[in-house]
C-alpha cells in the first residue's frame, strides 16, 4: 500500500476497534500481541495528525507521507519497546520529529550537492477553512523562512498544542529554550508578515 492510500483512510472502526471505546494503550497491548487491526486503529488515529506536521515541517506532501509511513512502520517495530511512562501520541511524535529532522538533514545534502535554491517547497499550512488565501500564501511564505529549530517549536506549541513538558520529551530539548525558540519564531512570524504586507 503506498504511503498516500494509507494515510487517507477515514473508517472509524477497523475490525471492531472503534475509536471510543478503546485507548491507545490497550491498542498497542492488542498490537504487542498480534493484531494488526489493533495497530492499524493507531495509524487511522494519528495518522492525520502525523501527516499534518510532516507536511508543513518538510513543505512535500510527498516526503511528508514517506516520512510518516516510515514513523509507523518504525513505530511497529519498537511497540516492545514503549513502556507506557508517556502517552502513546508523544512517543510516536518523537519517531516522527527525529523521522523528519533526518529528512531535512538529507535534502540539505542533496540540495548542496545539487547547487539547487532551498526554498523551491510549497507549504500547505492553513487548512481549507481559511478563506484567505492572500493571508495563507503569506504564512506559507514565513513559515518557511523559519530556521528549522523555530519551526519545529512553532507547529508543536501552536499548531500540535502540545505542552512544553510534552515538546521537551518529544524532542529532547529543555522547556525553557522551547519557550524562548516559540518566542522567537512568534516575533520572527510577526515581522515576516508585517513586511508581507507593506510589500
Amino acid at each position: 500500500m503506498s504511503a498516500s492510500r494509507a494515510f487517507r483512510v477515514t473508517r472509524p472502526e477497523v475490525a471492531g476497534y472503534n475509536d471510543a471505546t478503546m485507548t491507545d494503550a490497550a491498542l498497542v497491548r492488542a498490537a504487542r500481541d498480534g493484531d494488526s487491526a489493533a495497530f492499524t486503529a493507531l495509524v487511522q488515529r494519528h495518522g492525520r495528525v502525523c501527516l499534518r506536521y510532516a507536511t508543513r515541517m518538510l513543505g512535500n506532501q510527498e516526503d511528508a507521507e514517506d516520512v510518516t509511513q516510515e514513523a509507523f512502520v518504525r513505530a511497529y517495530g519498537a511497540l516492545d519497546r514503549f513502556d507506557g511512562s508517556v502517552a502513546f501520541r508523544t512517543w510516536l511524535m518523537t519517531i516522527l520529529i527525529n523521522r523528519c529532522r533526518t529528512a531535512l538533514s538529507r535534502r540539505r545534502v542533496l540540495e548542496a550537492r545539487m547547487d539547487r535554491d532551498a526554498d523551491v517547497h510549497t507549504l500547505a499550512i492553513v487548512d481549507g477553512r481559511d478563506r484567505d488565501v492572500a493571508l495563507r500564501d503569506a504564512i506559507e511564505r514565513a513559515l518557511e523562512r523559519l530556521d528549522a529549530a523555530q519551526r519545529e517549536a512553532f507547529l508543536l506549541k501552536h499548531v500540535e498544542q502540545l505542552s512544553y513538558e510534552e515538546m521537551a520529551t518529544v524532542t529532547g530539548v529543555g522547556v525553557s529554550a522551547l519557550k524562548m525558540r516559540v518566542q522567537r519564531a512568534c516575533e520572527r512570524l510577526q515581522g515576516l508578515l508585517r513586511e508581507a504586507h507593506d510589500a
